[in-house]
């Protein structure tokens, strides 16, 4: 084996060696899930040369130089606020939902208006709109961290794959039988996965347009969808109150996450697919063994439907909101131990997420209101206020110094 490059994974840290064996290119990621901007850097880089046969010792000082770059980029000014950037009148009908690509510098809006709408992220301006549905456009997805496809789902049964870059249908794909209201690439960008009110999930192959698998099993409306980080597994949670866990390959069923009371609202692997973690209605969230299928925890610290779900970039950290009007942050590490919660909301927090770095918290409420918060101490650092109706959606750029807010009001809200 020979070494020939070195990568850099920001979040979550890692270094990616790119090796020569046998005449063909392969790669290794190292992963430094708790570096901390505070971390010894030489003592890790003699650690990862000890145990890394492809790493001699003069490699030091390179790998060294490699883990402060990756230290810098976990370091967030605490004096850092976020002031309103643009207002983006994005459709003429509500917005359904809102996604971002890998780096951030484009997001895509879905609507009632039966379109999606690209746009880009420095500047406010909108690039494309894709034309097509018959009907609302529901769901929307890049292929992430690709970013140079779209996938969108409707309520005319049927989604649609896009170039992100012309705007042109690739392929429209048609077999469910009712509304489709959730879709998702996997991570090598070869499938898209849908989720419907007819019970079934659907796999698609990016390439051809074709269908590879029905997923059947569910007795209700699949509304969430998530694929493993290596894209042989994925699950489903449906309003029949459960999860199903599917090999991709296959198709076939693997296990049923049994244990939650009411309708599933969200379901997601954390970094390394060694959990899943599961939102309910019934005011729960269950932390399961993602290779048994097994519950390993049941969190019971909100009052009311938890709304929503989100694992940091290292899959160490959960965050939960409710319809309780409070968040709740989780040290999955020691068994989805409750570490804080967080309260100021005047209404329901319909969607949370962590900044690429970790060290910050962003909820979005029916209050009108979106929150930042310190996820050292769960202390409230900045409310975002300006929308005129109910924030429904919430997300980071990929540095973290960009904020994109979608409402019920029809606007976008661009923050930096």
């Amino acid at each position: 084996m020979k070494l020939k490059r070195f990568f850099l994974r920001y979040y979550p840290p890692g270094v990616i060696l790119e090796y020569e064996q046998s005449g063909e290119l392969h790669s290794r990621c190292i992963d430094l899930l708790d570096l901390q901007p505070e971390s010894d850097a030489r003592k890790l880089a003699s650690d990862i040369i000890q145990n890394e046969r492809l790493l001699s010792p003069s490699r030091t000082e390179q790998v060294v130089s490699l883990i402060q770059k990756l230290q810098q980029k976990l370091i967030l000014s605490k004096e850092k606020r976020f002031y309103l950037f643009k207002v983006i009148k994005a459709h003429m009908l509500p917005l359904t939902n809102l996604a971002m690509n890998k780096s951030g510098s484009y997001f895509i809006t879905g609507s009632y208006d039966r379109t999606c709408k690209v746009w880009e992220t420095a500047s406010g301006e909108e690039l494309l709109t894709l034309e097509g549905h018959g009907n609302v456009v529901y769901s929307v997805a890049f292929n992430n961290p690709y970013g140079d496809k779209i996938a969108t789902s409707s309520f005319d049964k049927t989604c649609k794959l896009w170039c992100s870059e012309t705007g042109k249908c690739f392929h429209t794909f048609r077999g469910h039988t009712l509304e489709v209201v959730s879709v998702v690439f996997n991570p090598q960008s070869t499938l898209v996965a849908s989720g419907s009110m007819d019970t079934t999930a659907k796999l698609w192959d990016v390439a051809s347009g074709a269908e590879k698998a029905t997923l059947a099993g569910h007795s209700a409306e699949v509304i969430t969808l998530s694929f493993d980080t290596a894209g042989d597994s994925m699950v489903t949670g449906s309003f029949d109150h459960t999860v199903l866990g599917w090999d991709v390959t296959t198709g076939k069923r693997k296990y049923g996450l049994i244990g939650h009371r009411a309708e599933i609202s969200n379901v997601l692997y954390n970094f390394d697919s060694s959990l899943i973690a599961t939102s309910s209605m019934d005011s729960t969230c269950k932390l399961w063994d993602a290779r048994t299928g097994q519950c390993t925890a049941t969190l019971r610290d909100h009052e009311d439907e938890v709304l929503d779900l989100a694992f940091d970039s290292t899959g160490q950290y959960l965050l939960t909101g409710s319809a309780d009007s409070h968040a709740v942050l989780y040290d999955v590490r020691a068994m989805g131990s409750f570490l804080y919660k967080l309260s100021g909301h005047s209404g329901e927090i319909n969607k949370v997420v962590f900044n690429p770095q970790g060290t910050r918290l962003l909820t979005a409420s029916s209050d009108k209101t979106a929150r930042l918060w310190d996820s050292s101490n769960g202390n409230c650092l900045q409310t975002l206020e300006g929308h005129s109706e109910e924030i429904f959606s919430a997300t980071f750029n990929y540095e973290g110094d960009i904020i994109v807010t979608g409402s019920k009001d029809n606007t976008c809200r661009l923050w930096r």
